[in-house]
């Protein structure tokens, strides 16, 4: 059997055909089906706990410990599993800073699982003097899980001290990119950097707006702007100079994806893009990204150069507009309340938004109301607090606003008559927060959360920024709202450690 070494995309994908690893679409993409594991497996996910991690990591539910001895049992009956099998090796990094750049070994099983690292994570190793992580994928050496005492046969873990990743079991390609995004989120903190999910664009006059959002809410949709440049999609760092992004490429959703909505995206899906589980017809090969009968978490990985006029450095300035997207279920989120620096934290560390078409296994489909510490709980190994008192500091130091922007439901809750907040709508929302307007128009407080909401905004509908004017029965409002007030407040019990100010910047 073969080693093979830093193959270009092209090799890839005749590589990945010769092994019927998947095909070709209409549209020039490899298309992969990734079996019963269609998302992330989070219960499957296990940090190493050693002198690094034992008093660092937020150890629990998310950061589940795993020790040295087993790590070495797993990692090395992977390297015996892949000894009689063809192995692609590519050589990438993460992190557009080049100080903090990381250099990545992906060793995989799978030839599309090396195009997958290649679209997204970054090409160019500037930093060759840092030690490198490896990233070892193989997803048909299943785990023996009742030997190993582990909850499936699918593991993925996380060894700081050895700079290894273990991945077996699954086939679904972002746990490659998560993984590593988890590293970052780890080691970049000590060095006065905060670590985001989020998306992160720039306007010509060198304004950075970043968006914060689990999957769903719309992060890689509104940072796609034909009027803006696209520095990343999903995962940056806010030193004390810059936004940088960790990665090369974007991992869009394709569920209902449109030429008319998402113009960018859809246009990005090309030769060597990467598509994971869309449906596509049998005869002609073309995608059918309304069809989710293999799962609602329908993906594309591509390069970020295939996103026109795209930030040439991957990074740009510190971001002056702040935003936090959240989906709201219950219909009584405004789409675009102003928040001061408590607030910020406040709903950083709260999280709030709704699980839609969710990237998780085990999620049940459709939508589900969550909150999500840092708007992406599952990749912060250090506890919150860490990451709050960054943000807060960046805020300040910056100048920074805050806005939280509804992407969710108005005039009801979802599925009781409330409908969904359009792309459009919020587009002008957005629009109206870059451009500054939104700080020029009257304002209002609302009720219950306090927030301050503007009462004017071009291009949106006055009765839609404020949630009671769009509800039918305001008595039902109330319901919904204190019912949503409460669930807030018995989720920041958890963050004791928080000064007075940030809990009582809450509703």
């Amino acid at each position: 059997m073969k080693v093979f070494k830093d193959l270009n995309a092209k090799e890839l994908v005749e590589h990945a055909l010769q092994n019927n690893e998947g095909e070709i679409a209409s549209n020039g993409a490899f298309n992969a089906l990734t079996g019963k594991r269609t998302g992330r497996s989070p219960k499957d996910r296990f940090i190493v706990k050693d002198t690094i991690t034992e008093t660092t990591v937020d150890w629990g539910k998310v950061n589940q410990p795993i020790s040295q001895d087993l790590f070495s049992i797993l990692w090395q009956e992977a390297e015996a599993y892949l000894q009689d099998k063809n192995t692609y090796i590519g050589h990438y990094a993460v992190g557009s800073d080049p100080a903090l750049q990381i250099p990545v070994e992906v060793i995989t099983e799978f030839a599309w699982h090396n195009l997958f690292a290649m679209n997204l994570f970054i090409r160019e190793i500037e930093n060759k003097s840092t030690a490198p992580f490896t990233v070892l994928s193989a997803p048909n050496c299943f785990v023996d899980f009742n030997k190993h005492s582990l909850n499936s046969e699918a593991c993925v873990i996380l060894n700081f001290t050895e700079r290894k990743i273990l991945i077996r079991g699954t086939s679904y390609a972002g746990e490659m990119k998560k993984a590593m995004f988890s590293v970052l989120n780890f080691l970049l903190p000590p060095h006065d950097v905060l670590p985001m999910h989020c998306s992160a664009n720039m306007g010509d006059d060198g304004s950075v707006a970043i968006f914060f959002g689990l999957s769903g809410t719309g992060k890689t949709t509104l940072s796609a702007d034909p009027k803006r440049h696209l520095i990343g999609d999903d995962e940056h760092g806010w030193s004390k100079t810059s936004v940088f992004n960790f990665e090369g490429g974007c991992y869009a959703k394709c569920v209902n994806l449109s030429e008319k909505n998402e113009p960018m995206i859809y246009h990005a899906i090309r030769d060597t893009a990467v598509m994971e589980n869309v449906m596509l017809d049998p005869n002609t090969k073309i995608p059918d990204y309304n069809d989710i009968r293999y799962t609602e978490n329908t993906r594309v990985a591509y390069s970020r150069d295939f996103i026109e006029g795209c930030v040439p450095l991957n990074r740009g300035p510190v971001p002056n507009a702040v935003i936090f997207l959240t989906c709201d279920l219950f219909g009584v989120i405004p789409p675009v309340a102003i928040l001061n620096k408590e607030q910020a934290a406040y709903y950083f560390l709260s999280g709030y938004t709704a699980l839609v078409g969710s990237t998780e296994m085990g999620s049940a489909k459709g939508v589900s109301t969550t909150f999500s510490v840092c708007f992406g709980a599952p990749f912060f190994p250090r506890p919150a607090e860490v990451y709050a008192d960054l943000l807060i500091k960046r805020i300040v130091e910056d100048n920074a606003q805050v806005y939280l922007v509804n992407t969710g439901w108005t005039g009801g809750a979802y599925g009781e008559g409330g409908e969904r907040f359009s792309i459009p709508t919020t587009r002008s929302i957005i629009d109206g927060i870059l451009s500054g307007d939104i700080l020029k128009e009257p304002s209002t407080n609302l009720p219950g959360f306090n927030f301050k909401i503007p009462t004017k905004l071009a291009g949106v509908d006055d009765k839609l920024l404020d949630p009671r004017l769009n509800w039918k029965d305001l008595g039902a409002y109330e319901i919904a709202l204190n019912s949503l007030i409460a669930k807030f407040k018995d989720n920041f019990t958890k963050f004791a450690n928080v000064s007075d100010a940030v809990k009582k910047a809450g509703p």
